[in-house]
């Protein structure tokens, strides 16, 4: 009992500085508040729904329409990677976008990066968008969006890990929109 009393009274008291200092609740918002804020859509499918056949191998093979919302104050660019960890042996690449310009809000279905937007090298080893394929069963396919306080220095066929290490310290926020395939 004396434990929760002091434990009560230490967040009333945490609770009382911060109405005395509003500076304390008006600062930027932390990573989590600013990944709250970031969504990222589809037109094509919802979060945890399926992905269309016509964005897989079975179909035309082209990138669903993606959009976000605002980013947090200090985006410099975005970074997107896209990637099924259900896939046998490892977790498979699909897509690695970065240097998206900050005023960017949205990609149209079957980008094709031009400058200054750089395409990754995917698990196929390709510079594009490669859909959903699983040999079997259901997987899950994340597309992570991240906002940037930075442009990463990379060259064109970096591949996921090379820009993950790029990122590093520099990840304003992130999302990411979850879609699922099965032949």
């Amino acid at each position: 009992m004396k434990h929760r009393i002091v434990y009560v009274l230490t967040l009333m008291g945490m609770l009382l500085s911060a109405c005395a200092n509003p500076s304390a609740t008006t600062s930027e918002p932390t990573t989590m508040e600013a990944s709250m804020s970031l969504q990222l859509t589809s037109d094509a499918f919802a979060n945890g729904q399926s992905i269309p056949a016509k964005y897989s191998c079975i179909g035309k093979n082209i990138s669903p329409a993606l959009a976000w919302t605002e980013p947090p104050v200090g985006t410099q660019s975005f970074a997107l990677i896209v990637d099924d960890p259900d896939a046998p042996g490892r977790t498979w690449v699909h897509w690695v976008l970065f240097n998206i310009p900050a005023s960017t809000r949205s990609l149209k279905e079957g980008f094709t990066a031009d400058d200054p937007v750089a395409v990754g090298k995917n698990s196929s080893s390709h510079l594009s968008y490669d859909g959903p394929c699983p040999p079997s069963g259901t997987h899950r396919y994340f597309f992570k969006l991240y906002a940037l306080d930075a442009t990463p220095s990379l060259s064109p066929g970096a591949t996921k890990e090379q820009l993950l290490k790029a990122m590093e310290g520099h990840i304003l926020a992130q999302t990411e929109l979850m879609g699922t395939f099965s032949k």
